[in-house]
Formats: structure tokens, C-alpha cells, sequence
């Protein structure tokens, strides 16, 4: 190689390594997200369409350790809700987070969820914390997913992250997601988790 081109040679891959770093600083904050084949997801029925514009946290419901099978509890929920009780389309929830803090995928971005209160879903991006908050406490993997989760669909799907809210917020029907939990939005813990990554 010719003496005046190993600088620029230097000088590229400098260039290159800043940006391989700065990538992989951009992406540090994104979460990995299951897919639904992981969890033995049946096909959706028919479902109404919309475009998600804020975003709401629910709780599950039931007790959930994180020694616990998730992906059992969702495949569960994902039966009965499309049983004959409920007939829904699919599963409730567009994402699911479990105690140990692993994420799942949940029902399209883009269908409508489901709710036993009565606010009109259409319109929420709902994420679903696997557990029962009003008598446990949060695990602290599943907090910080679920912060790590609402500022990646915050950034992905261009919905303002003032939107957030919870269930509760919603309905006068429900403790949903639970005073564990929602003692974090209550402090402001949560927006200020993901202001930080915003």
C-alpha cells in the first residue's frame, strides 16, 4: 500500500469503528421481543383494524412467579380468550412481560385489544405485566423491561410517551394493573425511566 494511503486507510476504519460503536449504543436500549411462534400461538380471527395512539399498562391478573411457565400463562390466555366465553380475536395484549422480565409478542400492533371493563381499547398499545401487582411486588427485571419496552414502542411507533397510562386510568371498574405497579406512575418512576432513554 503507498505511504499516502495508509492514513486514510487509518483514518477510515476509525471512522468505521465510531460508527459500528455509536450503533450499537443506538441499540443497547432496544428490548428483544419473543415471537409468537415461541409461545405456540393459534392464527387470529378476524379482528377490527386501528392505529395505536397512546399507551396503556395492564396487569394479568393471577399469580406468576418467575420460576413460573410464561409461556404457558399466554398460550393459556390466548385459549380462553378465544374460547367460547370471550370470542375474541386473539390474544388480549399487544405485549406481554413476564416476572423474570422477558418480553413476548402479543396480537398485531394494528388490531384492536381486548378489555373485561368498560373503556374502548381502540387507539391503546397495551402491554401486559404477567402477575398479580395488587397483591405482589413487582419483580425488578419486569419493571425495568417494562420501561425499556414503552420508550422502544414509544420511539417505533411515533406514539408521545405523555400518553402513558394504566388501565385504571381508564376504567373505574378495576385496580388493573395493581397498586404494586402502579405506585411506579404514581412517583413517576416509570416516566422518568423512559425520559432517560428518550
Amino acid at each position: 500500500m503507498p505511504k499516502f494511503q495508509l492514513p486514510l486507510f487509518i483514518l477510515a476504519l476509525i471512522l468505521l469503528s465510531g460508527c459500528h460503536s455509536s450503533r450499537n449504543a443506538a441499540n443497547k436500549n432496544n428490548p428483544v421481543i419473543i415471537p409468537r411462534v415461541s409461545w405456540n400461538a393459534a392464527a387470529p380471527k378476524p379482528f377490527a383494524t386501528h392505529v395505536p395512539v397512546r399507551i396503556t399498562v395492564h396487569h394479568e391478573g393471577t399469580k406468576l412467579l418467575a420460576t413460573d411457565d410464561a409461556v404457558r400463562k399466554i398460550k393459556g390466555i390466548q385459549t380462553w380468550g378465544m374460547g367460547p366465553d370471550r370470542k375474541w380475536a386473539d390474544v388480549p395484549y399487544h405485549f406481554f412481560i413476564a416476572p423474570d422480565g422477558k418480553i413476548y409478542q402479543g396480537r398485531d400492533i394494528n388490531t384492536v385489544g381486548e378489555t373485561n371493563t368498560e373503556y374502548n381499547p381502540a387507539g391503546h398499545l397495551l402491554i401486559c405485566c404477567l402477575g398479580n401487582y395488587e397483591e405482589y411486588e413487582v419483580p425488578e427485571a419486569q419493571l425495568q423491561s417494562l420501561i425499556q419496552l414503552i420508550a422502544w414502542c414509544s420511539k417505533t411507533y411515533k406514539i408521545p410517551a405523555s400518553t402513558l397510562a394504566t388501565h385504571r386510568d381508564y376504567s373505574k371498574q378495576t385496580t388493573c394493573p395493581g397498586k404494586n405497579l402502579y405506585k411506579y406512575f404514581e412517583s413517576g418512576v416509570i416516566k422518568e425511566g423512559v425520559r432517560k432513554i428518550l
